[in-house]
């Protein structure tokens, strides 16, 4: 039966209103009668300043601004409208870019919430509910629209997920895909969702500590953090149960190191994209199967397939296609790019993989980071994995530069105390000779995007 996400909240203020539903360390606590009420102020407000159905409204906050958005992205969607979460940490010039492209009416900050009383809309769960925009990471951002039973899908059944945590802490920031997910489990996971306004690895490590947190969800970029400041020796995380991976592949040796560093916690990685969720794999830490991304999840299904949406058997390698389960997203006003990329219900990732004889993924790299050197094409995530077996690296990224001969040649930069020469010896039994980087440099850490990922056009000007 469809719902939104709205009627999830309502009933879950009926029935446990003085429950905490959204917490910010050192800041405060939402409850789920205080989350809905707030919301329907907040709805109020926007009806009598004339956003009326179907409107776009700008949301764009911090992460210590983590209540006021839950209060403000509920109100627009109480005030049938639909949330455009944006980052502060974007530019002035990409903020109105975004709120330009989907002609937003109205722009929300922390703060300055609108606030009135009086009847608020029922949305219906074929509505437009949300535009989220990509990261960017290979190209102009694009508006990833939503409805409300899609954003709601899987939401709402007798058992609640993450039902062995009292707490569940991420660090994901506002207007990414994994940010709204974290959003969503606030409504329909059994635990309360906490969060903290800035990321170090000791604060959020202590603040596991404090409030014996047992399930934990991290970029990969935070789990390495973690892992090279010894947070996880300076703090008792033995509270931590299931310890999950987003946004990003994280690297068969890092999911090694955290299943050691957290003895007791199942280790998760979740592969999905803002266009495709919420279909999803999951993978369950494996040694058998370091590298792997898990087989389908949440109702979807997986396939590697040509071009043209034909699959391929076991073991070929081709396009990674993911099937919603429910409702479909697409791209907001942009025809064109949406038939590339959502077909039938299937929805095209932009990646390389593979699938094994028993179901499960493995990603190759993303089709526009496969450096195409000579007559041979190198995975970057493959030469990504051999690097960070060395014991002194860091963090690690492999991209492709202009070569005068090859056409392109690989580069690897480094975070960590390893010398370039040891590493090349390292590397020449573990990679191909096409394979091994022309270029290393170390930097004091990789250039990232505001949703955490590896922005190698920066790493490529960093070459030139």
């Amino acid at each position: 039966m469809s719902t939104t996400l709205s009627e999830l909240l309502r009933a879950r203020a009926a029935a446990e209103p003085d429950q905490d539903a959204l917490k910010v360390a050192g800041s405060g606590t939402l409850t789920f009668e205080n989350w809905w009420r707030r919301s329907d102020a907040v709805a109020a407000g926007l009806m009598r300043r004339g956003v009326a159905p179907g409107d776009r409204v700008g949301l764009v906050f911090g992460s210590p601004d983590w209540l006021d958005y839950a209060v403000a992205f509920f109100g627009v969607l109480k005030a049938g409208a639909v949330a455009v979460p944006l980052s502060d940490r974007l530019s002035g010039a990409d903020t109105d870019a975004m709120l330009a492209h989907c002609g937003a009416a109205l722009v929300l900050r922390a703060g300055q919430l609108p606030t009135a009383e009086g009847p608020v809309r029922t949305p219906e769960p074929g509505d437009l509910a949300q535009i989220l925009y990509t990261s960017g990471t290979t190209g102009r951002p694009k508006g990833v629209a939503a409805t409300h039973g899609n954003l709601a899908y899987g939401w709402g059944g007798r058992r609640r997920p993450f039902a062995h945590s009292r707490t569940l802490a991420h660090a994901f920031p506002i207007g990414t895909n994994a940010g709204q997910w974290m959003l969503a489990n606030a409504v329909g996971a059994h635990p309360a969702v906490l969060t903290l306004g800035h990321f170090t690895p000791g604060r959020f490590a202590r603040m596991i500590e404090e409030h014996r947190v047992g399930t934990v969800f991290l970029v990969p970029t935070m789990a390495i953090e973690l892992l090279a400041a010894g947070a996880h020796l300076k703090s008792d995380l033995s509270s931590v149960l299931l310890l999950g991976s987003a946004a990003a592949p994280l690297p068969g040796k890092v999911a090694a190191d955290l299943s050691a560093a957290f003895p007791r916690a199942t280790i998760a990685n979740y592969y999905t994209s803002t266009e495709a969720a919420p279909a999803q794999t999951v993978m369950l830490y494996d040694a058998a199967r370091p590298s792997s991304v898990g087989r389908p999840a949440s109702g979807g299904a997986v396939r590697v397939a040509t071009a043209d949406g034909e699959p391929l058997p076991a073991g070929a390698t081709g396009e990674v296609w993911m099937r919603s389960p429910t409702a479909s997203r697409t791209y907001y006003g942009d025809a064109a790019a949406s038939a590339g990329v959502f077909r039938g219900g299937w929805v095209r990732m932009g990646d390389l993989g593979y699938l094994d004889g028993d179901g499960y993924l493995y990603l190759v790299d993303r089709e526009s980071d496969v450096v195409k050197s000579g007559a041979h094409k190198v995975s970057t995530l493959h030469v990504e994995e051999a690097v960070y077996e060395h014991p002194s690296v860091v963090e690690a990224a492999a991209f492709g530069v202009p070569h005068p001969a090859l056409g392109t040649a690989v580069a690897v930069a480094v975070v960590g105390g390893v010398d370039h020469t040891d590493l090349r010896a390292f590397l020449r039994s573990r990679l191909a000779p096409h394979e091994l980087p022309q270029h290393l440099i170390t930097l004091d850490a990789l250039p990232r995007n505001h949703g955490g990922k590896v922005d190698k056009r920066a790493l490529r000007e960093v070459v030139r």
